[in-house]
Order: structure tokens, then sequence, then C-alpha cells
């Protein structure tokens, strides 16, 4: 019955989620000293950072770097992509994978009337199913060709629908250099009955 509310569905799973952060934030606030937060207290610390402002001085709560979403989090999310870039080399490809309400795959799970923005228990397995089956295309069956590196990102837009950005990045001897290698790229993809009409 409650995954056919609607709207009132989404404000559920939307307050239940504030329930899960406030007690997640709670318990990081009162143990502090098990994430060693008086090492960051200290107002040397502070005015090293570069602080100028008193005010700004006092005990902050600090959140550790497995809170999703924290600056910590963040911090070793970008700094883990720029070690692969610095690895690796500059991405090649930046592909994005929209999810579409369309897909059959949700529409046979939706009840007569009922629309994919009110079910995103459906719409993310299916996203989900889908971004995997992507993920193995680009790495194991080697669509784009052989994979040194994929960092990919998934964002949720307006009515609840996902999508994921990919930076990959190929190996040297698939990297695309000038127009003669898309035009072999393209073309070996595609059958010869289409190479014709092209």
């Amino acid at each position: 019955m409650v995954l056919r509310g609607g709207r009132c569905l989404q404000q559920y799973v939307v307050d239940m989620y504030v329930n899960l952060e406030n007690t997640r934030l709670d318990f990081y606030r009162n143990n502090q000293d098990t994430i060693r937060a008086e090492l960051y207290q200290g107002l040397l610390d502070t005015v090293e950072s570069g602080e100028s402002s008193a005010a700004n001085v006092g005990r902050r709560i600090v959140l550790p770097e497995n809170y999703i979403g924290g600056p910590r989090d963040m911090r070793k999310r970008y700094l883990n992509s720029m070690t692969l870039v610095q690895r690796f080399g500059k991405p090649d490809l930046f592909v994005t994978m929209t999810c579409n309400a369309n897909w059959p795959e949700i529409k046979r799970e939706l009840a007569a009337g009922e629309e994919a923005q009110n079910r995103p228990d459906v719409v993310a397995r299916v996203f989900r199913a889908k971004l995997v089956a992507l993920k193995k295309k680009v790495m194991e069956e080697k669509i784009f060709g052989e994979v040194a590196a994929l960092i990919y990102v998934v964002e949720f837009q307006k009515r609840g629908l996902p999508h994921a950005h990919f930076l990959i990045i190929l190996k040297t001897t698939y990297k695309i250099n000038c127009p003669a290698d898309f035009d072999k790229f393209v073309f070996a993809e595609i059958p010869p009955t289409q190479n014709a009409a092209l």
C-alpha cells in the first residue's frame, strides 16, 4: 500500500532519509573523540589554515571521510580522481547515461495510471541494472577499446530520474588522436550494409 502512495511515498522516503542522516550526524557529534577531532580543534590549526576572524574559532564538529557528501569525503574523491589522471593521463571519453521513464522494464512494474516519478524504488533498481550492464560493456566487452581507468558519478534530477556521467581513460593504443582514428573507430562498429549508405 505504501508503494502506491504517489507523492506521499516520496515525502515518506525523504522524511526517513532525513531521520537517518540526523541519527548519523548525532553519532558523529557525540563521538568526536573516536574521530580524533581534537587534532582539528586547536587555535594554531585555525590560524595555520588562514583564518583571520576570531568569530570563526571554536569547537567544530569534524565529519569522517566515510560520511558521504561531507567535505573530507568530497576531497578524497577529488584526490582519487586526480591521481588517476596523473597516472593514466587526461580522460578520452565523456559518456552520459540518462534514465528513460518509458523503458519497458519500468513500465511493466507500474500499475494502471501510475507514473514512474512516483515509484523511485522501481526507477532506481532498473537504472542500477542498466548502469551495471553499461559498465560491463565498457570494461569487459571493450566497446570503446581497452580501458585504463573509469570514473563515474550518479546524479538524480527532477522527478527522481537518475543519470550517470562517465569519464573514461583509454589505454595508449586505443586513444583517438586524429579524425582518421575517429572514422576508423566509428566505421568499424557499423555493419558493412550501413557503411555503404553513409
